[in-house]
């Protein structure tokens, strides 16, 4: 009972304890905190993004940081051309990373395994050589972002705006999920990745449903991307380089594939851990990478253990009545 009662309770301390840092900050004099938990925030989103289609539907895209890369340059490249208009820029990273994503899904969801895998991350290089090669807009070197995203009420002018901009949206994601996990599509997606054929044979199509959490991750993700560009005020080629995308998965498995709060607390272990060790020596890789390999083996999900809304998450045998009484609830 305990256990399912901390479970209940972990978004709103999560995101409360996350609210406090901007203040503790302030108290003990150190604003750069607040510029590192608003860019673990940033991740943690992009994090959330991913476990859409990796954690729920079991996709391993190895490729998503195209999607941070987007989002990031659809506010660089407008910028660079003196268009500061936040909802504008909102619109052209949601409406290119759907394109996006509608047609790297339709493409890579032809396959499965180690093709999709594969395909993904070719797409990813693509988009990141093709930033490379514009040189019009910093090539290697990146773009510089001299005007912060304008909303009107509001512009991310600086790192605490971004963090209470990044929190916000943060929690929003983090509650549509919670209640997609639970609907009828956040089930079936679930059930296509324990069994498709019997998805199919219930009349639903594993492509259409899979394609459509594809999309709407690669939304989300370019919502981060956007975020990310006004914390750094920078766009550039390597935020979707296939080491970002790596290091998303990584936070997926620390966290707890599949669980709600799970990318969060990943998010935030991976990038303390690496601003530890980073202050340790120069080599911080050689031991990061061991810790990482111990928390795998130790723990079966990561943190999922800190994470779980239930007592024990959704047991395999049970998806397919779960799709079924899904698909008699439409049918009536």
């Amino acid at each position: 009972m305990n256990r399912v009662k901390f479970g209940a309770w972990m978004i709103p301390v999560l995101f409360i304890l996350l609210a406090a840092v901007p203040f503790v900050a302030q108290a003990i004099g150190e604003p750069f905190y607040v510029t590192f938990f608003a860019r673990v925030l940033v991740y943690a989103l992009a994090a959330c993004a991913l476990n859409l289609v990796l954690g729920f539907a079991g996709l391993v895209s190895f490729g998503h940081a195209m999607f941070i890369g987007l989002g990031c340059y659809a506010v660089g490249i407008l910028s660079y051309y003196g268009i500061s208009d936040g909802w504008l820029q909102l619109l052209t990273a949601v409406v290119v990373c759907a394109l996006v994503g509608l047609v790297v899904g339709t493409v890579c969801l032809r396959t499965s395994g180690i093709g999709f895998i594969m395909i993904t991350l070719a797409f990813a290089q693509m988009f990141y050589f093709l930033m490379v090669s514009m040189t019009t807009f910093g090539g290697d070197d990146g773009l510089n972002i001299n005007e912060p995203s304008n909303f009107g009420l509001f512009e991310l002018s600086g790192s605490t705006e971004v963090y209470w901009a990044a929190w916000a949206v943060l929690l929003a994601v983090t509650i549509f999920l919670a209640r997609l996990k639970k609907s009828p599509f956040g089930m079936v997606l679930q059930a296509t990745h324990i069994n498709p054929r019997r998805v199919n044979a219930f009349g639903y199509s594993v492509f259409r449903v899979q394609l459509a959490a594809y999309v709407m991750s690669g939304v989300l993700t370019g919502l981060a991307g956007l975020l990310l560009a006004n914390l750094t005020a920078f766009a550039s080629p390597s935020y979707m380089s296939w080491p970002v995308s790596g290091e998303l998965i990584v936070m997926l498995v620390i966290g707890g594939l599949g669980t709600i709060t799970g990318p969060i607390v990943g998010a935030i272990a991976f990038l303390v851990m690496e601003e530890f060790f980073k202050g340790l020596t120069q080599h911080w890789m050689l031991i990061m990478g061991p810790v990482i390999v111990v928390i795998a083996l130790l723990s079966k999900n990561g943190f999922a253990w800190l994470t779980r809304r239930r007592e024990e998450p959704a047991a395999a045998p049970a998806a397919a009545p779960k799709v079924a009484a899904a698909s008699a609830g439409e049918s009536q």
